[in-house]
């Protein structure tokens, strides 16, 4: 079995360390990760600037690009096969409701999913990072890891797991929550008087809605979400079909 590791916090952050170790147990790891911080930058991808990838020792890559950008060398280029599965995290930090959208970690395993390739995002949540809540995290991916090679994923879609801090209590499907945003835009004055602002400066809330994976993750649940890759809202059809009954022939 080959699996191919990235995130978005970068390839010397511990959370990739500890979760390519737990994977070894389940056979070969390639790592193939950012060379720097990309935390937030969603599904972007390097079109206008030549890509560069440093092998640090053997099976470990850093790449000067995205965390999509990782995914696309690591299938295409840098592994000298495809592989059977793809792992994304441990994220510092969770990635809950509406956030998933600028999550890299989650749109690099929404990318290996556009190719075909079976993949899982993986973040903890909480802001104390220590070591034992790290092993809680990467036994929640081996032991989901398993699973997936074990009995598959549905088509076009991949796996979005949250793993809390502390104490684990045990795990739950759940469907994707909602964000309560507040203001966080932060106006400030430079010393030479001019305004720049700080995104995220704000203080932002979930919805405590049974059964999603921000209410999972408050109680202690580890959260796996199953993500697909059609956006279409299907149930808007009904009430959007009648715009186009009388549009115009030209």
């Amino acid at each position: 079995m080959l699996i191919l590791v990235t995130n978005d916090d970068g390839v010397h952050a511990p959370g990739i360390v500890t979760l390519a170790d737990s994977l070894k147990r389940l056979g070969q790891v390639v790592v193939v990760a950012p060379d720097r911080d990309r935390s937030a930058i969603g599904h972007a991808l390097t079109l206008h600037a030549p890509l560069r990838a440093d092998e640090l020792r053997p099976g470990v890559f850093a790449v000067d690009g995205t965390p999509t950008d990782c995914v696309n060398l690591g299938i295409h280029g840098l592994v000298q096969s495809v592989p059977d599965l793809v792992v994304a995290g441990i994220n510092r930090g969770a990635n809950l409701g509406d956030d998933i959208t600028y999550s890299g970690t989650v749109c690099a395993a929404m990318e290996a999913t556009l190719m075909g390739v079976p993949a899982i995002a993986v973040s903890l949540g909480g802001e104390i990072f220590s070591p034992s809540e790290y092993s809680n995290a990467s036994f929640a991916a081996l032991y989901l890891a398993n699973k997936v090679m074990q009995k598959g994923l549905p088509p076009d879609t991949f796996l979005n797991v949250n793993v809390p801090s502390g104490p684990v209590r045990g795990m739950r499907l759940t469907r994707q929550g909602r964000r309560r945003y507040g203001d966080i835009v932060v106006e400030k004055i430079d010393p030479r008087g001019r305004k720049y602002y700080w995104l995220g400066g704000g203080v932002c809330d979930f919805e405590a809605a049974d059964g999603t994976d921000c209410h999972a993750l408050n109680e202690g649940f580890i959260s796996v979400t199953p993500l697909h890759l059609d956006l279409t809202n299907f149930q808007s059809f009904e009430s959007l079909s009648s715009w186009y009954a009388d549009y115009p022939t030209l």
